[in-house]
């Protein structure tokens, strides 16, 4: 197997570069084995100078590697992975002392027009998600007057390799700040100071000279398009921020000399002779991300598309905004306490309490989360009285690889604001999204994708593993009845009519004398933790029985599932298979399910209207995905405690089913000790 030599003791810890380059990678010490096909070093840094001295003195290729230009939500100083990598035989993109691989692409645009179409596409979907390099920065309107004229002058850390590299020297940005406050005379002057400077952990060129003429100093992390928003023109020296510019139609000034200057998009004060031809802002970014930079999945190791990163990064962003701000969690268990913190962004606070005492002290907007089946009315009444916000918190749909009950951390939990999903007693944050979201072709597309994934890796909510052979008449409708936890809070308040198991059987019997009718329990009460199980007498409702096995492989044998409000009929949607609810699930009332409390003519259950009437819109199956599975849940992964999307935790789990295994000791003893004293 082939293999590329390093020098750097940092790149042995980092593990997706083996997946990015396609090869083994291997730390060398002086001279390289014959196996060796390459040396490789990072940039312009003192070990990569070594690796390409050994590659020289041996012979062999040498390429420089950095981080790509749309790299991860964190800082990589931080610890967070690295999505895109750039790999340079040439020169690296940001020397403009020497040609690289990407001023070839540039300069060559030997692009196609589906390529092209492509990079446009590109270009739309980094400024629809408001993506740069970096995105884990408050992206958010400033308070900030929008009738006045502003310029940007964007400082960088002294010393940075881009700066020499790119032909700058200090005196390139004491000239820049000169030549925006001269060009722009009646504009406000805003400097954007590294962030690390402000910290003293490093030296910028421009601070104190800004404060003394006046400038407005940007010192804290606000996203690059937040600050945009407000900005006409931006001056830059070499700093990537010029090109994020670009992309957000801002007219861009250069001082140095940075991979996208020359090519006529900017104003330069340098010009180099290499580059003397005009090219579009599509040819250069199809260039720089779509040819020249690699993307990979860093949490499933599978390399991917500029898209699917930007997907990934754009849920990551989304969720780290949506939880901002300190979290209080009110009666959970020290295993629970163990994973949410993850849910609520690993790096943000989150105190727990056990009981509601605490609760007064918050102040008034603070977020207060319970589990959903359990916010006490003391607790509801106190979080009113201080004006606080109640968040309801239950496991998500794509939930693990393995029960709950077991002690295996979800995947996937949501987070909800009104109410909860399964409570059809009122509106839940859930509800609000499939009634008024405008869905756009993207997510639609999206979900469509998400759904062949789905079936393809036959991914349910707990994914328990075993083949399901049954032998099924021919001549007869075969049906589903799956069971639920009978003290469940899903059942006390999304079924208001049928209440056990065994009465939902009884009316499936009743109605459908001639069929076939196959009941499942449900996993937990077939593992012992949980109520629901069949009373004497039930044999007669149903033909036949399945405690354990693939869900998934179940749901491809039969023609309709019969249900009160269990997810299986979620999952029996995806395989189009009927659904006819007898409770008020989620996703009943959409049009998509067979719901027998809502055909009822002349009932006079007032609550049945009212439902119907919160649920007019008719949705199609892509909309209901997108909502239930896109927009709702939180993912996270938990190797790392990182957000990621739906289609990574679709893998993962893939992954994680095969690997699942109850039967330890412990496990043993946990589930005798479970079936005695904590069944509920």
């Amino acid at each position: 197997m082939p293999v590329a030599g390093h020098c750097s003791l940092g790149l042995r810890k980092h593990r997706i570069l083996e997946s990015l380059l396609d090869i083994r990678c291997q730390y060398i010490t002086f001279k390289p084995a014959s196996y060796v096909s390459y040396m490789i070093g990072w940039g312009l840094k003192p070990t990569a100078m070594k690796a390409k001295r050994i590659a020289l003195r041996a012979g062999l290729p040498f390429a420089c590697i950095e981080d790509g230009f749309l790299r991860s939500l964190g800082l990589g100083v931080n610890g967070a992975v690295p999505h895109s990598l750039v790999v340079d035989k040439t020169g690296i993109y940001y020397d403009a002392s020497r040609p690289s691989d990407l001023e070839t692409l540039i300069a060559l645009a030997d692009f196609t027009s589906e390529e092209l179409d492509r990079a446009e596409k590109g270009i739309e979907l980094l400024r629809a998600n408001r993506l740069c390099k970096y995105n884990q920065s408050i992206d958010k309107p400033l308070d900030w007057s929008t009738n006045l004229k502003r310029v940007l002058v964007v400082d960088q850390t002294f010393g940075d390799v881009s700066v020499s590299a790119g032909q700058a020297s200090e005196s390139h940005f004491l000239a820049m700040l000169d030549s925006a406050i001269e060009d722009n005379p009646e504009a406000e002057i805003c400097v954007k100071i590294h962030p690390d400077v402000i910290t003293g952990k490093k030296k910028g060129y421009l601070l104190s000279l800004a404060f003394e003429k006046g400038c407005r100093i940007i010192s804290e992390d606000i996203s690059p398009w937040a600050i945009f928003d407000y900005m006409e023109k931006v001056y830059v020296v070499t700093s990537q921020l010029g090109f994020d510019a670009l992309i957000a139609g801002k007219e861009v000034h250069c001082f140095g000399v940075p991979f996208y200057s020359g090519w006529g998009l900017t104003k330069d004060r340098q010009f180099l002779s290499r580059r003397n031809i005009n090219r579009s802002l599509s040819q250069l970014f199809c260039a720089a991300y779509l040819r020249y930079c690699r993307y990979i999945n860093p949490y499933t190791g599978d390399k991917c598309e500029f898209e699917e990163t930007v997907a990934l990064i754009a849920e990551q962003k989304r969720q780290w905004l949506r939880f901002q701000g300190a979290w209080l969690g009110v009666g959970f268990s020290s295993w629970k306490r163990k994973f949410i913190p993850n849910f609520l962004s690993k790096k943000r606070k989150v105190d727990f309490v056990r009981g509601t005492s605490s609760v007064s002290q918050c102040a008034a907007g603070a977020n207060i989360f319970v589990w959903a089946s359990r916010p006490t009315n003391s607790l509801q009444k106190k979080i009113v009285e201080i004006q606080a916000r109640l968040w309801r918190v239950e496991d998500g749909f794509i939930r693990s690889a393995g029960l709950g009950a077991d002690l295996v951390a979800p995947t996937s939990l949501v987070f909800d604001s009104r109410g909860i999903y399964f409570d059809a007693r009122s509106p839940s944050d859930l509800e609000i999204i499939l009634s008024n979201t405008n869905f756009s072709d993207e997510i639609l597309n999206r979900a469509k994708s998400l759904h062949l994934l789905l079936l393809r890796k036959r991914v349910t909510k707990y994914n328990i593993q075993g083949s399901v052979n049954l032998s099924l008449p021919d001549n007869k409708k075969i049906i589903l009845v799956p069971g639920q936890v009978e003290s469940d809070a899903s059942i006390a308040y999304g079924s208001p009519v049928i209440k056990s198991n065994h009465s939902l059987l009884e009316r499936v019997r009743k109605e459908n004398p001639e069929a076939y009718i196959i009941y499942k329990p449900h996993p937990d009460v077939v593992a012992g933790a949980r109520l629901g199980e069949l009373p004497q007498g039930s044999k007669r409702l149903y033909d036949s029985i399945v405690t354990e096995g693939d869900i998934s492989q179940i749901l491809d044998q039969v023609d309709e599932v019969h249900t009160l409000c269990s997810l299986a009929g979620f999952e029996a949607l995806l395989r189009k298979v009927k659904v006819v609810t007898y409770g008020l699930p989620f996703y009943s009332g959409w049009g998509l399910t067979e719901d027998t409390l809502l055909s009822k003519v002349g009932s006079d259950r007032k609550d049945f209207d009212i439902f119907k009437q919160r649920r007019r819109r008719k949705l199609t199956l892509d909309e209901l995905i997108a909502g239930t599975l896109l927009l709702y849940p939180v993912y996270v992964d938990a190797a790392t405690g990182d957000y990621i999307d739906a289609e990574t935790t679709v893998k993962l789990v893939e992954k994680k089913r095969s690997l699942y295994n109850g039967e330890s000791f412990f496990f043993k003893v946990f589930c005798w000790y479970r079936k005695i004293f904590l069944r509920y």
